[in-house]
């Protein structure tokens, strides 16, 4: 800075000039306006610039206005416009923030029916480790058709013949009537289910028509009475609806495992108070726990009573994997029971179309990989793996996604924020303000007037259905018939410069049988975690219990996530 101007700020700061410029300008316009008639406009302006400067300097909650009056207001802006700059002029096609210019291009032109070829070669290093591709054969099939599909609860009265790619929970109240419409609409047409969210069943879930998995989170929405239990009266009214497929008890989500919710009162609006069966106006709220149920047994017997109650279709619960003692808890209800649940959806902490404290998304619950290996590893090793059914989600949008996926052990998947781009969403990441740019998370009448149904609908019903054309291509390149057929063997990883592997030699997999025998002692335990958790975890309780048999007063401490296999391993 030159030195006359470093003198003239110490006694005439740099940073009031701009206050002080407005000042003038309204002292000239108030002269030309006496003098000619004119300027009435800069007066004004002047005025308005100078008082907002007074202002910035007199308010005692922002330190930067205080010294920098007017000029400082462009801090703010930039701020409020950072994550727009950053995504459209900075970020690179692959830095997922939370997901790529390039997956989200991906998804738009599918959901357009635009070309979604790249020209030139890959633009992905090849070489860094964690790089991943499928091995193909050189005997490719040819299928006829991409409508790949699986039979959920094929021991039910009703089962359900599902598409392996679906709409994941997204609750009406989340998201706008508009999305809501558009989504069930789309499923529709494309023949795949739509899940409700906690937010139960609203009309617009209603009106077009498409299959339905209702999720019944603690808050009971659409099944509760005034005081917020379980109500069997009001489920048997929504449960015995035709569009209603399977029923989905949500123990937890990716997006805040552990945690509740509340949906303020002035949001609370007649719509949403229809669908979810609480008063217009009051807070409706989601406690972090279940009243229906409070250990593994119960669990079972409230998804036996679901079952029996909607006359056999099939139920099942979603969780983010957490403490695996309580997974084991839950494996060892089904044991001692006999009972199962028709399928379960691993969400994976990496999840999540709602907003949650940042700790919780950053740093609370097993992402997808390492839930779903526990989960499926478990089941096969238990021998219960043909008798449920598994869902996987968490950042799935793509056709190598859902490969990848349904090779660690997933039956189907799901997406929710790939639907969300399919609609038109833009990752502007204002989902929890109601000022959503393009009506898909809003309230807001005229910002989901944007969002033209009949359009919308088109997207949805084209990204899934391009979505599968593409999982059918990969299937074939693989020398396989169904995606089913994907298994660990068919993926490889790089995990050094000069060194990859199978995933099937990255992770451990347990064959069928494998922890019964070990239970018995015929076997040594395949894994550290589960020599040391499955001892602790109990049918009755959720909490384990010590090494000496007793009750400890909290619960014991977890571990951390193992690479190998998906499973926790002590700290300690």
């Amino acid at each position: 800075m030159p030195a006359w101007l470093i003198a003239l700020d110490r006694h005439l700061p740099v940073r009031y000039l701009t206050m002080l410029s407005f000042c003038a300008l309204a002292v000239a316009g108030a002269v030309t306006w006496v003098v000619w008639g004119q300027g009435l406009w800069a007066m004004a302006l002047g005025v308005a610039g100078f008082g907002l400067g007074l202002r910035d300097m007199a308010q005692s909650k922002r330190a930067v206005l205080r010294n920098y009056p007017v000029i400082g207001h462009m801090r703010y802006l930039l701020e409020f416009i950072r994550p727009e700059i950053r995504q459209y002029f900075i970020e690179s096609d692959h830095e997922a923030a939370p997901f790529s210019r390039e997956q989200r291009s991906m998804v738009y032109q599918r959901a357009k029916g635009e070309p979604d070829k790249r020209p030139f070669g890959t633009q992905v290093d090849v070489h860094r480790e964690g790089y991943e591709w499928i091995n193909h054969s050189l005997a490719p099939t040819t299928l006829d058709s991409h409508d790949f599909r699986i039979t959920i609860g094929g021991a039910c009265a009703q089962p359900y013949s599902a598409s392996v790619f679906n709409i994941s929970a997204m609750s009406f109240g989340a998201l706008s009537a508009n999305a809501i419409r558009s989504l069930n609409a789309g499923a529709k047409k494309g023949g795949f289910m739509h899940d409700t969210g906690e937010g139960s069943i609203s009309q617009h879930h209603r009106a077009p028509g498409g299959d339905l998995v209702w999720e019944i989170g603690s808050g009971y929405f659409g099944c509760r009475d005034p005081q917020g239990h379980f109500s069997e009266e009001a489920f048997v009214r929504n449960a015995n609806e035709p569009q209603v497929k399977l029923i989905e008890v949500k123990l937890s989500q990716g997006a805040k495992p552990g945690h509740g919710g509340v949906l303020p009162g002035p949001k609370v609006t007649p719509e949403i108070a229809e669908a979810r069966g609480v008063q217009v106006g009051e807070d409706c709220v989601s406690p972090a726990a279940h009243t229906a149920f409070s250990t593994p047994l119960e669990l079972i017997e409230f998804m036996t009573r679901l079952r029996r109650l909607s006359n056999g279709k099939p139920v099942g619960f979603k969780f983010c994997v957490g403490h695996p003692w309580e997974w084991f808890a839950l494996c060892k209800a089904m044991l001692e029971t006999g009972q199962t649940p028709d399928f379960i959806v691993v969400d994976g902490a990496e999840g999540g179309t709602g907003a949650a404290p940042v700790e919780f998304a950053d740093h609370i619950g097993a992402p997808l990989q390492e839930g779903l290996l526990l989960v499926h590893n478990t089941l096969v090793g238990l021998g219960l793996r043909d008798r449920i059914r598994l869902g996987a989600s968490g950042k799935i949008v793509s056709a190598f996604d859902i490969a990848r996926a349904m090779a660690l052990g997933a039956d189907w998947c799901n997406s929710a924020r790939g639907f969300m781009f399919a609609l038109g969403c833009i990752q502007a990441q204002h989902c929890h303000t109601g000022a959503c740019p393009t009506g898909v998370a809003t309230q807001d009448p005229m910002r989901q007037r944007a969002l033209v149904v009949s359009d919308k609908t088109e997207r949805v019903y084209r990204f899934h259905d391009n979505t599968l054309h593409a999982l059918k291509e990969l299937v074939q390149a693989a020398g396989l018939k169904h995606p089913g057929e994907l298994s660990a063997r068919h993926i490889v990883r790089r995990i050094g410069n000069d060194e990859v592997r199978l995933l099937q030699d990255q992770f451990d997999f347990l064959q069928p049988g494998e922890l019964l025998a070990a239970i018995r002692g015929e076997t040594p335990w395949s894994h550290e975690v589960y020599r040391r958790y499955w001892p602790l975890a109990r049918a009755n309780s959720f909490q384990p219990l010590r090494d000496d048999g007793g009750e400890p007063p909290v619960a014991q401490t977890g571990g951390a996530v193992s690479a190998k296999l998906g499973l926790a391993e002590s700290l300690s």
